[in-house]
C-alpha cells in the first residue's frame, strides 16, 4: 500500500481527534489539580533541563483539551497561553474546561506547519505527545522558530521513542496472555464493546493517526536544521512505562464498573514510585533511546 500523503494523514487527524474529543480526559485520566500540575510541571522542566523556569506568552501546539496548557498556567509556568490544535473539537472542550477553571485561553484551528501568528510572537512554543502526529516536520519546525523570541525556548514532552516503543509491545503482549487470569482474580467480567457506530469510527482511526516513532538524533537534527541552538534530547520512562502499559492493557479487557477501586489506587501508586527510580536513577545513566518517552528542548538564537 502507497504511504498516506500529507492531506490524508491531516485529515485522519483531525476526525479521529473530533470523535474523541469529549471523553478523552476521562480516557486519559487527565488532572487539573495539584497531581496534573505537579506532573506537567515536572515534565516541562525535565524537557528543558531547568527547574525554575517561567515564561510569559506561551504557544502550545496540538494542544488536545489542555492538559499541559491549563496546567501550566495554573502552576503559573506561564501567564498567558494561545493553545492550537487540527482538530476545533478539541480545542472546543479544552475552552470548557478553561472557563470551568477560570483562566482564559486563546485558541486558533491550524496547522503546526501554518502557524497564523506574527514572527517573534511568543517566549515558549511546547508540545505534549503531538510531533508524532505532524505529517510536515521541518515545515512544524521552521514555524516554531519563526514565531519564537529571540531567546525563546522551544519543548515537546512524550513523543514515542522508536526502540522504547518496540520494547513496549512486550509487556502488552505478556499483559494479554494473562488478562484471563487477571479478570478472574479481579472479580470482572471481560469487556463487551458497545455497538456504537460513532466508537468504533474512533477505534478504527486511532491507529491511523500515529505517523513517526523517533531516534533522539532525528528529533535533534529536526531543531538543529530550523535554526535551534542549545538542542537538548533525553528519556522519560522506562520501568514505569513498561508499568503502565501492563496495567492499562489489562484494564482494558475487562468491564470497567467490575475493576476493583483498590486495584486503581495500587496501579497509581505503583506507577509514580517506579516513576521515582526512572526520574532519580534510570533517567540519568541509560542512554534515551531506550526510553518510551523522549523529550526535546532548544532555544531561538538571541
Amino acid at each position: 500500500m502507497p504511504a498516506p500523503s500529507a492531506e490524508e494523514i491531516r485529515d485522519v487527524n483531525a476526525r479521529y481527534h473530533d470523535v474523541a474529543a469529549a471523553h478523552y480526559d476521562r480516557k486519559w485520566g487527565s488532572s487539573y489539580g495539584t497531581q496534573g500540575r505537579a506532573q506537567v510541571v515536572g515534565k516541562l522542566h525535565r524537557a528543558l533541563g531547568d527547574d525554575g523556569a517561567r515564561f510569559g506568552r506561551a504557544l502550545e501546539i496540538g494542544a488536545g483539551t489542555g492538559y499541559f496548557s491549563l496546567n501550566l498556567l495554573r502552576a503559573g509556568v506561564i501567564e498567558s497561553a494561545v493553545a492550537t490544535d487540527i482538530s476545533q473539537g478539541m480545542l472546543d472542550e479544552l475552552a470548557t474546561s478553561a472557563r470551568r477553571l477560570g483562566l482564559e485561553v486563546e485558541t486558533a484551528c491550524c496547522e503546526a506547519a501554518e502557524l497564523p501568528f506574527p514572527d517573534d510572537s511568543f517566549d515558549l512554543v511546547f508540545g505534549h505527545a503531538v510531533l508524532h502526529h505532524l505529517p510536515d516536520l521541518p515545515g512544524a519546525f521552521a514555524e516554531f522558530r519563526r514565531v519564537l523570541r529571540p531567546g525563546g525556548r522551544l519543548a515537546f514532552c512524550g513523543e514515542p521513542s522508536r526502540h522504547g516503543d518496540r520494547l513496549a509491545s512486550v509487556p502488552k503482549r505478556a499483559a494479554l496472555a494473562v488478562a484471563p487470569a487477571w479478570r478472574r482474580l479481579m472479580g470482572a467480567r471481560a469487556r463487551v464493546e458497545p455497538e456504537d457506530a460513532e466508537a468504533a469510527r474512533e477505534h478504527r482511526l486511532e491507529h491511523a493517526v500515529d505517523v513517526h516513532a523517533f531516534t533522539p538524533s532525528q528529533l535533534a537534527r529536526l531543531a538543529r536544521h530550523a535554526g535551534f541552538g542549545g538542542v537538548r534530547v533525553a528519556g522519560e520512562e522506562l520501568v514505569a512505562g513498561w508499568f503502565g502499559w501492563i496495567n492499562r492493557t489489562l484494564e482494558s479487557t475487562a468491564d470497567p464498573d467490575q475493576i476493583p477501586p483498590l486495584w486503581f489506587q495500587w496501579a497509581y501508586h505503583g506507577y509514580l514510585a517506579l516513576k521515582a527510580v526512572d526520574t532519580r536513577v534510570l533517567e540519568r545513566g541509560l542512554p534515551p533511546a531506550i526510553f518510551y518517552n523522549l523529550l526535546v528542548s532548544a532555544r531561538s538564537p538571541a
